[in-house]
């Protein structure tokens, strides 16, 4: 989903996500770069690390900066990352005041800080969709939960069970994943301020600390004990809490996909996809897309915990894979939630009254 999948309006209109993807797009990392830089500068001229006047000039210059994207992406295809071009031009932008910018940060401080916002943001998102799909399934349960469905284990007839016992099947792993969510995206909305070798603001001195909390407290972010410039795990949990989701609601759709077929007829829903050759056919493309979007998050994980294994004090071959992968599993994960929401209201029946 990072580069054909994008490409393509037909992949797009099933596994898109507008919101999320604004999240991860250029124009929201650089003004998160832009409140990075702004919140490092102010705090450096609150604690006397450069001259007052000097950082108020700067802060001003920030705030009116217009970034040259084009030429940020040019650089990038040598720098390999979008960074030392944008303090570039900031710096310029800044003219006299520009010894108050990006003093004791790096690239990595940058985008990773960046990320951790999206993170953050993406986890409110998220978490409405999540009780959407608690609502619809609540909705659902008063509607049917008293009819009766055949069991099944291992795709064979079993015993008679409640629809509220399948609800309540498909229910538990979607409650349990929203509260696990406040958890990683504390965890993962952390600020990373660790300088050139990941020292942290000790390169600052004595006041570095104070200027690394200012900073988190501006940008709405957890300071963590030290940098983790190597330290992937919270961004991984992140990841991992992406799969879980999806895997949840993938449930939903494989279930909802076999009571659907003829024969069976568990469930009706009021539309489906149409078939180009078999006009009888109403597919159940939601619950399809549902399992889709599980596997591929699924897929991802073990990208994503390659991509731990950092090399000294940074990497970037590590690092770039995680920028590949995180972004598209949230988009994966929303669209999920959508779908999921989407294939619940479309139920008009499930089971059969007692």
């Amino acid at each position: 989903m990072i580069q054909a999948a994008t490409a393509s309006v037909w992949h797009t209109s099933l596994f898109g996500d507008d919101a999320l993807a604004a999240l991860f797009s250029e124009k929201a990392l650089l003004e998160r770069f832009g409140a990075f830089e702004m919140a490092l500068t102010r705090a450096l001229g609150a604690h006397g690390l450069v001259d007052a006047g000097m950082a108020d000039t700067a802060i001003a210059a920030m705030q009116s900066f217009e970034p040259d994207a084009n030429a940020i992406r040019r650089a990038m295809e040598t720098d390999g990352v979008p960074v030392p071009a944008y303090v570039r031009q900031l710096k310029a932008a800044a003219g006299d005041a520009a010894g108050a910018i990006h003093a004791g940060a790096t690239s990595q401080d940058l985008i990773d800080t960046a990320t951790a916002m999206a993170l953050r943001d993406a986890g409110t998102l998220l978490a409405g969709r999540i009780e959407a799909v608690l609502s619809a399934l609540r909705d659902l349960d008063a509607r049917y939960g008293s009819h009766r469905l055949t069991g099944r284990t291992r795709m064979q007839a079993a015993l008679p069970i409640g629809v509220c016992d399948r609800l309540s099947a498909w229910s538990t792993p979607v409650t349990g994943s929203l509260d696990r969510l406040a958890r990683v995206r504390d965890d993962a909305a952390q600020l990373q301020f660790g300088g050139p070798v990941g020292l942290g603001p000790e390169t600052l001195g004595e006041a570095g600390p104070a200027v690394a909390g200012a900073m988190a407290a501006e940008l709405g972010l957890r300071l963590p004990a030290r940098p983790w410039h190597t330290d992937r795990s919270a961004f991984v949990a992140f990841g991992n809490w992406l799969s879980m989701v999806t895997g949840a609601v993938g449930k939903i759709g494989q279930d909802v996909a076999l009571m659907a077929q003829q024969g069976i007829d568990e469930i009706e829903l009021s539309s489906g996809g149409t078939s180009s050759a078999m006009p009888h056919k109403h597919n159940p493309v939601v619950a399809e897309k549902l399992v889709t979007l599980a596997r591929y998050n699924a897929v991802q994980i073990g990208g994503l915990h390659q991509a731990m294994v950092h090399e000294q004090e940074r990497s970037g071959s590590a690092w770039m894979l995680e920028w590949m992968i995180l972004p598209p599993m949230v988009e994966a994960t929303g669209r999920a939630l959508t779908d999921a929401d989407e294939l619940l209201r479309l139920v008009t029946r499930i089971g059969a009254a007692v």
